[in-house]
């Protein structure tokens, strides 16, 4: 074990150097870098992730200025406006997590999971199956039936209807052209109705232009005029995604997202940005701020 250990510390080693090289060169990300960042997530810890980012205080449903429940109400109105609409949903990079798609399951006949790591899509198929899961999401439920003027007691009315309408939990690859695999019939021929991703793109990417390649391979999943939901980390270098293991992440600004969504093919709509409070900076990372993008296809 201790052997494993250290080859994902060279890894994250390695992984910087290529950032350092990239952005010095303004060159794309390497394959290298690429490998670097895949062998990193090799020791990912869904439980251990689950309980750092998705307990209090950022999951503090109490308090008005917690991360989790701005989340939430991100999602929940641009899921209700009226114009994100459809048959399909897509989740892209889905991690363990299911907030993502509480509200959107009641507005899309089809939901589908996807992320690249098994351990991941190992934990939302538990849930799926029986409810096991390395989370209680009752909670989660709960407010967003709250959200949606219904009372918190009809949680498990909205479970059945998230399990009802997911079809896939599928592995996916943001660097590639074609993220999902070929021999998946997943998706209408026309693409999905509407993307939604939560800290996957800048999580997985060596650099800004890889964020922004990485932004061109999804919409490639989107029909056109279809929208795109996206909730990232600002200013943030690293995260844990096991005790001890820092994971590297490009760190973003407004203006990049912005960019990066216009040379990616998309119209921004919305941009909301939350400044984390001191006593949410627990030490999993070194986040400043989260941004929502609400954006749509050209």
């Amino acid at each position: 074990m201790a052997g494993e250990k250290d080859g994902k510390t060279e890894a994250s080693a390695e992984l910087s150097e290529e950032r350092g090289e990239t952005r010095k060169s303004e060159e794309p990300a390497s394959e290298e870098a690429l490998e670097a960042m895949r062998v990193c997530y090799q020791g990912f810890d869904p439980a251990a992730y689950l309980q750092f980012n998705y307990t209090p205080p950022r999951a503090d449903f109490q308090r008005a200025d917690s991360i989790v429940p701005w989340k939430l109400t991100c999602l929940h109105r641009a899921f209700t406006e009226g114009d994100v609409r459809g048959e399909v949903l897509v989740d892209v990079g889905s991690g363990p997590t299911l907030y993502q798609v509480l509200s959107g399951c009641e507005v899309f006949g089809r939901v589908v999971l996807t992320d690249f790591l098994e351990v991941n899509r190992c934990e939302l198929q538990h849930w799926l199956a029986d409810g096991s899961s390395s989370l209680d999401w009752t909670p989660y439920l709960e407010y967003v039936c709250q959200l949606e003027g219904r009372q918190p007691s009809e949680s498990s009315e909205k479970a059945a209807r998230l399990r009802s309408v997911v079809s896939d939990v599928l592995p996916i690859d943001v660097h590639r052209s074609c993220p999902l695999p070929p021999d998946v019939v997943a998706l209408p021929t026309g693409g999905a109705d509407c993307l939604v991703s939560c800290f996957c793109l800048e999580s997985v990417s060596p650099d800004v232009a890889a964020f922004t390649r990485a932004l061109g391979h999804i919409s490639s999943l989107l029909r056109p005029a279809g929208h795109l939901l996206l909730i990232g980390a600002l200013g943030e270098s690293y995260y844990l995604g096991a005790p001890g293991l820092r994971i590297p992440v490009v760190p973003l600004d407004e203006a990049q997202v912005c960019a990066s969504l216009r040379g990616s093919g998309f119209q921004l709509q919305q941009l909301s940005v939350y400044t984390l409070p001191a006593d949410m900076r627990v030490g999993v990372d070194d986040v400043a701020g989260v941004f929502f993008a609400k954006a749509r296809k050209l």
